[in-house]
């Protein structure tokens, strides 16, 4: 049954169509992710589907007695009322707090907040945890949530999206977040021109679908092309020549991705940033950091030892307050430590992008601005002018041309990000870079750092992003620790699930799997002698993974050559040399970390 239908629904804002003739519907059960360009319609879409909106042409229907939630990008709450009136709407404590299912609510998404506390009082990202309770908590057929991950940190958004796949309710939801749309829908739109274009499956499957279409659209668009030129043939030489018909072969989805190499050349990038950055970027030394300055606010690092390396990409993960832009203003310099020692490299080229904006020129055109800076720039092999980088992060045609001065918010942050990297940075510090950017945008900043040389920190609540640019991920806990994790995020959720902190690892980002005695080194060994088993340690850990990736190229090799005997006798022998130097690397490094111990 379907729970909503539009038919030949059109809205238009000034010239620009958002919708045209579009006819769709929502069942029962249904799971939608909307996606597409900032400006195109999606929260046009959504909010005409939930009655917020009256299209211009066309009809919208729902089902009789249809209960609708939405969470809205701006909220509607009375600043006097108390977050306990806005999120319970009334009910008796005796009843809320005998729900398990509202306890859980509250517990993952106002754990931090006051129920009595007035909803004027509340920060940006608090509103929202309360906007989102409230809707939770109701009883709805069809749940509408426009961005409900802003302000979510990592922990909160993989709790929203477990809850949200557990729910009955059919579910709409417009979100940049790509992890996200993944994890709670079955089914992506796409609003693009004015229309909608439905795919199966959750983003990745839209990934492929779309990349699908475009392919044979192409090879539509070449047959078209070459019966054209044989028409022209034709009726230049007479009769035409029998001919074979063209054969075009639909490959499955996989085949799209066959040849395609990874997004990153990691040897090339390292030898590119090393080159640039020598040996040393970032080490920290029994570092000591307050988050509000020596002695104030929450601990963030204490007596902490880490190592930033050359060509790092390094995510930096934790709950919101734990001190994660903090090491970041640490890096750039602009704070101090309470104690230890930051030592930079010197062919440091820093480039840090805060959350908070920088001051720009008003009156400025946004290609003015960026060209202020430098007019190209080579990222890699290829060369940029400023131009095709602004077009590459959403500032397309005469957007370039737009005053500074009536930008909005996101787009001020985009041009900001534009303006750090054309200043040739080789360490990035980038604090939540995809705040306001759709997930087209998302896209060309992915691959521009894909090539970009250099030691890369990120903080972000974008899962998909920080997976996608990131090497490796390490974490604050809360034990005053940076802590490695080899297994990313899932890992941090475990462990912050589990309710237990990693153990610090200290040496470069490279040694993951180091044990915890690395930064607990027995007492008796010197601070050079401690720095030079790190080193070890991380060219034992580099050596297994190299081992580890010969091997697996072994086996999808032996794989691919089955039927050649000969072939698999030699590959069998390689094998068994690589298994025989692992188990050798394996107890020296075993050998190493025991002496540490003792």
């Amino acid at each position: 049954m379907n729970l909503v239908n539009l038919e030949s629904v059109s809205l238009s804002y000034g010239p620009k169509p958002l919708l045209r003739d579009v006819s769709l519907g929502i069942e029962s059960g249904d799971r939608i992710g909307v996606v597409g360009r900032n400006g195109d319609g999606k929260t046009t879409l959504i909010s005409v589907i939930a009655g917020l909106v009256a299209p211009h042409e066309g009809r919208v229907t729902h089902n009789r007695g249809l209960r609708v939630g939405v969470v809205a990008q701006a909220d509607d709450m009375a600043p006097a009322l108390t977050v306990g009136d806005v999120v319970l709407d009334g009910r008796a404590e005796h009843e809320w707090a005998g729900d398990q299912g509202i306890r859980e609510i509250l517990a993952n998404l106002l754990g931090g907040i006051d129920l009595q506390a007035r909803a004027g009082e509340l920060s940006g990202g608090e509103r929202r945890r309360t906007a989102l309770a409230r809707v939770l908590i109701g009883d709805h057929d069809l749940i509408v949530l426009d961005e409900p991950t802003n302000h979510l940190d990592i922990e909160a958004i993989a709790w929203l999206a477990g809850h949200l796949a557990g729910r009955r309710s059919a579910l709409l939801v417009v979100t940049h977040d790509r992890w996200f749309l993944d994890a709670v829908s079955t089914r992506t739109w796409e609003v693009v021109d004015g229309a909608v274009h439905r795919y199966e499956g959750g983003y990745a499957a839209y990934v492929l679908a779309k990349a699908e279409r475009a392919r044979i659209a192409q090879a539509t668009e070449e047959r078209r092309q070459n019966l054209m030129r044989k028409e022209i043939a034709w009726l230049r030489r007479g009769p035409p020549a029998r001919t074979s018909k063209p054969k075009f072969r639909i490959e499955a989805a996989q085949a799209l991705i066959a040849d395609e190499p990874p997004a990153r050349n990691t040897v090339e990038l390292l030898s590119f940033a090393s080159a640039r950055l020598g040996r040393t970027v970032y080490d920290l030394e029994q570092v000591t950091l307050h988050a509000g300055g020596p002695g104030q606010g929450p601990l963030v690092l204490d007596d902490c030892t880490f190592q930033f390396g050359p060509g790092d990409r390094i995510g930096l993960i934790g709950v919101n307050g734990s001190g994660k832009s903090s090491v970041l203003r640490l890096l750039s310099g602009s704070v101090a430590p309470d104690a230890g020692r930051v030592t930079r490299g010197r062919t440091v080229r820093l480039a840090h992008l805060s959350q908070e904006l920088a001051e720009l020129d008003p009156t400025r055109r946004v290609l003015e601005t960026v060209e202020e800076v430098k007019q190209f720039i080579k990222v890699g092999k290829r060369e940029w002018t400023a131009s095709q980088l602004l077009e590459r992060l959403g500032f397309r045609g005469d957007a370039q041309w737009k005053v500074v001065g009536d930008l909005s918010g996101g787009e001020r942050r985009r041009l900001q990000l534009l303006r750090l990297l054309m200043d040739d940075p080789n360490v990035l510090l980038l604090d939540e870079p995809t705040n306001d950017l759709d997930i087209e945008t998302l896209n060309e900043l992915e691959d521009l750092l894909d090539a970009w040389p250099a030691t890369l920190v990120l903080v972000s609540h974008d899962r998909y992003f920080l997976e996608r640019v990131t090497d490796r991920c390490v974490a604050l806990l809360g034990d005053g620790r940076l802590s490695l994790l080899p297994g990313g995020v899932d890992e941090y959720l475990q462990r912050r699930s589990a309710g237990t902190a990693l153990t610090a690892r200290t040496a470069s980002p490279a040694a993951a799997q180091a044990p915890a005695a690395v930064a607990e080194a027995a007492p008796e060994m010197s601070a050079k002698e401690l720095r030079e088993a790190q080193k070890e340690l991380s060219r034992l850990e580099r050596r297994l993974q190299r081992i580890g990736e010969q091997e697996a190229s072994l086996h999808a090799a032996m794989a691919a050559s089955a039927s050649d005997y000969g072939r698999l006798a030699e590959m069998d022998a390689e094998l068994k040399s690589l298994a025989s130097e692992r188990e050798s690397v394996e107890l020296e490094w075993m050998e190493l970390a025991e002496r540490l111990e003792g």
